[in-house]
């Protein structure tokens, strides 16, 4: 009877110890493959510094943080699945998207559906908050991003006859819609509007014709690998009026394709390289010495999520979904991209941060501060 209680004894001392010892799971969706998985591995590796800060601080009340990871391929088919997967399977607590945002929207409702928290990096589509209240975007929407391109463009640098080359998905579409309510306010005039596919890479015909243009500016939404391109032919073509990207340019594989094209390019992103904020100095550091390269504003916005999620779970003390909910609506975040909170659609205001290339590195021009211009969407604003 003794060894059979002792042994009995010793196996609920090992049971609880592993109950006390449990990974506290927090799930990861990310293109690894297909045409996004540059900006895949980049979301990966900023997702996988903030866990290992937050483990080698202790974890979340000594229990260790897991990221389950999927390859979504930013495709809408794939990520739905991985939702679903992540939630039954993983039985995970919070979500964060490090993906594009067709992929997000796919996933967004799975969430939701599962009131499980999903904090979007930096997928920008207005319908991804509007999901629910389970919902999180840690970065600026398309339509503010695109205004705050009418105001740099239009009072910064005072160009107001404008060229808009238009990626034709989510992104540029979202883009290009905020550029063209804020265009008016500023005096710009659209000289003219051109499209391109996600796979294209050669813009002869559309460079030809946009040249007879003679714009003063060019607003091009794109990635870093269409954008390059784009911008290095453009240049070969002897166009010479400033180029004003976004935070799918934020990359230094972008100056990688585009050369020399790539300096004096302005860029709108959440990241500010020559910031004087703790926080941000601290990031980049961290993530150069642990990834051996400059962080880009992707890496950095799903750093910024991932610990969002992570600083809301211990809050909440708890592994309750609805408790880290309320964590992170109710919360203020340091994080490397701005001092983020969220509004009652869960939406950031935040500034814009205006980089430029120059000396074959981004470096900080302006910033666009207008708290009424740039304010996100709120629930009244969305059912006018």
């Amino acid at each position: 009877m003794k060894t059979a209680f002792t042994r009995t004894a010793l196996c609920s001392l090992l049971c609880l110890a592993g109950a006390a010892h449990a990974d506290v799971k927090i799930g990861l969706n990310v293109p690894l493959t297909g045409f996004a998985a540059a900006d895949g591995k980049s979301a990966l590796e900023g997702a996988k510094l903030a866990v290992a800060q937050a483990n080698a601080a202790g974890g979340i009340k000594g229990e260790k943080i897991d990221l389950v990871i999927y390859d979504d391929q930013a495709s809408p088919k794939e990520a739905a699945p991985i939702a679903t997967k992540l939630i039954e399977k993983d039985k995970v607590v919070v979500a964060v998207s490090g993906s594009y945002s067709a992929s997000t929207r796919a996933a967004a409702p799975v969430f939701q559906a599962a009131k499980v928290p999903y904090v979007v990096a930096y997928s920008i589509h207005p319908d991804v908050t509007a999901t629910g209240d389970y919902m999180f975007r840690a970065s600026t929407m398309g339509e503010v991003q695109g205004r705050a391109g009418a105001k740099l463009i239009g009072e910064v640098l005072n160009k107001k006859k404008v060229a808009l080359i238009t990626l034709k998905n989510d992104f540029g579409q979202a883009l290009a819609s905020g550029f063209k309510e804020g265009a008016p306010k500023f005096g710009i005039k659209i000289t003219n509007e051109y499209e391109y596919g996600m796979s294209d890479r050669q813009f002869g015909p559309m460079i030809s014709s946009l040249k007879a243009d003679n714009p003063d500016a060019i607003y091009a939404s794109g990635y870093f690998f269409t954008a390059g391109p784009l911008v290095s032919q453009l240049r070969a073509a002897g166009i010479t009026a400033p180029v004003i990207g976004q935070e799918g340019y934020d990359s230094e594989k972008f100056m990688e394709i585009a050369g020399p094209a790539s300096e004096g390019v302005y860029v709108t992103t959440s990241l500010d390289r020559d910031s004087a904020s703790p926080v941000t100095k601290a990031y980049l550091a961290d993530f150069k010495k642990a990834v051996g390269s400059g962080s880009d504003m992707v890496a950095a916005a799903t750093y910024s999520a991932t610990y969002i999620a992570i600083e809301a779970m211990k809050k909440a003390g708890t592994g309750d979904r609805e408790a880290i909910r309320n964590a992170i609506a109710g919360g203020t975040f340091e994080t490397p991209v701005g001092k983020l909170s969220f509004n009652d659609l869960h939406e950031v205001n935040k500034d814009i941060q205006v980089q430029i290339v120059k000396d074959k590195a981004f470096h900080r021009f302006a910033v666009i501060s207008d708290p009424v211009y740039l304010a996100a969407p709120t629930k009244a604003s969305i059912k006018k």
